[in-house]
């Protein structure tokens, strides 16, 4: 197997608020990594990425004592210098007073608008999450963005949504493992739980970047812990507005990843949250995003992270947990074939003893080619950061 080599402009050692904290030696001795902060005490989880036109690089993760049930958990973010190749201190980026604020995402449409989307868990349950959005046009200054336009993004799907879960139901295999005869069965508890106008107007959640298709139209990929599905916010305007799509229906696909064929299908990767054993879950739309065939299993191992990414020379960048039985393990692979085969892999990370957690990872390509992630490090008793690699693919070998 063929190891990543890194590509950086200098010796790549990330600088925290003590100056230089991390520059370590990865998987094999062939990759140089950095950690954005110094691991510290505060759960830190959900990282985001974006490169910004001066070439500066902008992170944005959650970090607080807990998740949904921790009142002091807020969108966090540094920023790395073009010129010093050295993260910021970190900086506040949103905080929802006294409720968590959770999986940020940032993204730059295509007229330069910078966008942060993230959630607002109210009754700290992720089942009445409220999906949050600021916008910046003033954000190449050192520190965080200056925020010019803040609103929640509301949806309203209407019973073509329960009438999609319906339909889509009928087009998986039957399942009925884990259920007793007079229990309920779980695709009728999904199906009648859609025909709730109000479970399914709220609790939709952020984790991966949007897609902007060559129309203009934003894609937003969102997901349910209530419905343990997948559904995608459009926008024909920028960003402006935005309106639902049809549910990505199946057995627990969520936090969707997109990435637009060449005949001009939407393929959505998901995280699996079924029935064992977990593997990674597929979808395709047709119409631009709008309705979705019914979520299938690959063959791809899966129980955390997915990422998934067009490169400029055609091929698809996947990023994500490839096992079955924890985030020990994030790897990166690639596709010349729009996803039938991966035929390149590599292990970002990969902790023998299983003491690690690297997951929720964010994945970009920069102009001259080369991939940036961040990804959530977690180590038992070492404290919690963000990490940051910069990888160029060309260098990716064939296994």
């Amino acid at each position: 197997m063929s190891r990543i080599l890194i590509v950086v402009s200098f010796f790549f050692l990330c600088v925290g608020a003590a100056g230089i904290v991390n520059g370590q030696t990865g998987v094999g001795g062939s990759q140089t990594s950095g950690l954005i902060f110094p691991p510290q005490g505060k759960h830190t989880h959900g990282s985001s990425l974006v490169k910004l036109s001066n070439g500066d690089m902008l992170a944005a993760w959650f970090q607080g004592s807990g998740e949904r049930g921790a009142d002091d958990v807020k969108i966090m973010g540094a920023r790395m210098s073009a010129k010093t190749k050295a993260w910021s201190e970190p900086f506040l980026m949103a905080d929802t007073r006294d409720i968590p604020d959770c999986n940020p995402v940032l993204f730059l449409n295509s007229q330069g608008k910078l966008f942060l989307f993230w959630i607002a868990v109210q009754a700290n349950e992720w089942e009445y999450s409220i999906i949050r959005m600021r916008t910046s046009v003033n954000y190449l200054s050192p520190g965080a963005p200056v925020w010019n336009w803040q609103d929640n993004i509301l949806l309203k799907p209407d019973d073509g949504f329960a009438r999609e879960v319906e339909a889509r139901f009928k087009d998986l295999p039957a399942n009925h493992s884990g259920w007793s005869g007079y229990a309920p069965r779980y695709d009728k508890m999904i199906i009648e739980a859609a025909k709730d106008h109000e479970k399914r107007s709220i609790g939709w959640m952020t984790r991966i970047k949007p897609l902007q298709l060559p129309s203009g139209r934003i894609l937003l990929p969102l997901y349910s812990d209530g419905f343990n599905l997948s559904i995608v916010a459009i926008s024909d305007d920028n960003g402006e507005s935005w309106r639902p799509s049809l549910p990505i229906v199946g057995r627990g696909p969520i936090q969707p990843a997109l990435a637009l064929k060449k005949n001009g299908h939407i393929v959505a990767y998901m995280r699996d949250s079924g029935d064992d054993p977990t593997s990674v879950q597929t979808s395709e739309s047709a119409d631009s995003g709008y309705s979705w065939t019914a979520a299938q299993k690959t063959e791809i191992p899966n129980t955390a992270s997915v990422e998934l990414l067009v490169l400029q020379d055609g091929r698809w960048a996947f990023l994500g947990n490839t096992i079955g039985d924890g985030r020990y393990r994030l790897t990166l692979m690639l596709s010349d074939d729009e996803g039938k085969t991966w035929k390149w892999r590599e292990d970002v990370e990969n902790d023998e003893n299983k003491a690690g957690r690297y997951s929720y990872p964010c994945l970009i390509q920069a102009k001259d080619g080369l991939l940036h992630m961040t990804y959530s490090y977690q180590r038992a008793g070492e404290g919690e950061s963000i990490k940051y690699n910069v990888v160029d693919p060309v260098r990716i070998h064939h296994e």
